[in-house]
């Protein structure tokens, strides 16, 4: 076990539980800036040879990969905090690809009859596409697992011992996010106990931050908001972390909160942080609507012959109908009739009370058992694989609910929930698949799976509905809390 000597000189207590050993730090970040490079050149020169390709001019092909890498660094995205996944890539790209077009536009204004303008504007979408494909192909990267805690940035967590357990958990439960927590230093250190998962280290106070990040050779320092962190002694901090080379993050008080509802507001000179409201109203919702029940149509049409093989292995397997209904709630509390491949023997309800000493949930109105006997044998490869789900693509064809939303909950659950956190839930329709499920499914406990449906509601967009979709394929092959 290693021990870390405070910024005080002492030994602090809180390092019993003990450190593991990390070089010092030498400088630079762990995010590399070579391939993001690479990626972009290549991107580059597949527009580049397209357009020699189609028109035989040269001078476009020439200049593109030269232009392209500067545009992109005009716009930032070689600065470290931008090489991080999720941090508003498309804009820049698109930036990039704006400044490109303005100097074709001067250079055209000299040379008019040299097609150089054509061909700019043709081999800009191709170049901007591939940039954003090879760049998002990272991303699926990290996903699915193959880096393997390569090249992740390290951070060291500064501010009260809830929040930073809060933040630890949201990190952790994203698989794309680049930010490895190698500790934290704390603002009530007596709290850490319990509180902080036992994996990572606690260094102690706020005034042993400069201590840890000598001691874990990490990127980043996170401050959380906590009225022990004024002002004056985050100035004081910055100051010595620049001497460091390493960068201070500050995180918002709301932490379900998509940084596209955040802005920067400058008020009598203080940079004040402006939160946008959700998009609620229906009308940004139409393409969402029309989306969801054209792809559950075509997967209805696709699935048909799978569909119908599950309903015999349903029936011979056990007796009782292929399908189970049941009554859920959906948009603005409408109720209506869930459709689910059968899993379950017919006298599963008269066995509940039985088994009730059994469920994951306590006496709560939900109600979920690890190898429930109930189970039927085909049901358990039909909840292993959720294709018990599949003909939930009906209730989305008839407009009850859509791809991507919450869960819809049986009527007595959602009244067990808060009021305002169920009428929240209510504004949007119920989705086969949600936050919660490509994120653990049935092994979060009720909170989280909570916190995770209210997130989705006030940060939906179209983009965070094709991340879900995304990540959803890889969380049915996992198999985490499918039971």
């Amino acid at each position: 076990m290693t021990t870390v000597r405070t910024a005080r000189g002492d030994t602090s207590p809180l390092l019993q539980r003990g450190i593991p050993d990390t070089p010092h730090r030498t400088g630079g970040c762990h995010v590399p800036v070579i391939p993001f490079l690479a990626r972009d050149v290549l991107a580059a020169l597949a527009a580049s040879v397209t357009v020699l390709l189609l028109f035989d001019r040269w001078f476009v092909p020439a200049a593109l990969p030269a232009a392209w890498i500067l545009s992109l660094a005009v716009q930032r995205a070689y600065e470290q905090h931008c090489l991080r996944a999720g941090t508003d890539e498309s804009r820049r790209v698109l930036r990039s690809a704006g400044l490109v077009a303005v100097g074709a536009s001067v250079a055209w204004w000299f040379v008019p009859g040299s097609g150089l303008l054509h061909d700019t504007l043709f081999a800009l979408p191709i170049t901007a596409t591939a940039t954003l494909l090879l760049r998002q192909f990272r991303q699926l990267r990290i996903r699915a697992g193959w880096r393997h805690g390569q090249n992740l940035e390290r951070a060291v967590v500064v501010g009260p011992a809830p929040s930073a357990a809060l933040l630890i958990s949201i990190l952790r439960r994203d698989s794309a996010c680049e930010l490895e927590i190698v500790g934290v230093c704390l603002t009530d250190p007596a709290l850490s106990e319990g509180v902080v998962p036992d994996q990572v280290p606690v260094f102690g106070g706020v005034e042993d931050t400069v201590e840890a990040v000598r001691h874990s050779g990490c990127d980043a320092v996170i401050a959380l908001p906590g009225p022990e962190l004024e002002a004056a002694e985050l100035r004081k901090l910055s100051w010595e972390l620049q001497a460091q080379g390493v960068e201070l993050l500050l995180a918002p008080v709301l932490a379900d909160v998509a940084a596209a509802r955040l802005a920067v507001t400058p008020v009598a000179g203080l940079p004040l942080m402006e939160l946008h409201g959700p998009t609620l109203s229906r009308l940004p919702r139409i393409p969402k609507e029309l989306a969801d029940r054209l792809l559950a149509a075509a997967g209805l049409l696709v699935l048909s012959p799978l569909l119908v093989v599950i309903a015999l292995l349903v029936r011979l397997d056990s007796a009782g109908p292929a399908l189970f209904k049941h009554c859920r709630l959906g948009l603005r509390g409408h109720e209506f009739t869930l459709l689910k491949f059968r899993t379950m023997y017919q006298d599963a309800e008269q066995r509940k009370a039985e088994l009730a000493a059994l469920n994951q949930y306590g006496d709560g109105a939900l109600f979920k058992i690890v190898n429930d006997p109930r189970v039927t044998r085909v049901g358990a490869f039909l909840r292993r694989w959720s294709l018990d789900e599949l003909p939930q693509l009906l209730n989305v064809v008839a407009g009850q609910m859509s791809l991507v939303g919450p869960r819809p909950l049986p009527p007595d659950e959602a009244l067990a929930l808060p009021e305002d956190i169920r009428l929240r839930r209510l504004l949007v329709k119920p989705g086969l698949s949600g936050l919660w499920q490509v994120s653990g499914r049935s092994e979060l406990p009720m909170e989280e799976r909570v916190r995770l449906d209210i997130s989705y509601v006030e940060n939906w967009s179209t983009a965070l509905d094709l991340h879900i979709l995304a990540r959803t394929p890889g969380a049915v092959v996992r198999g985490t809390g499918a039971y």
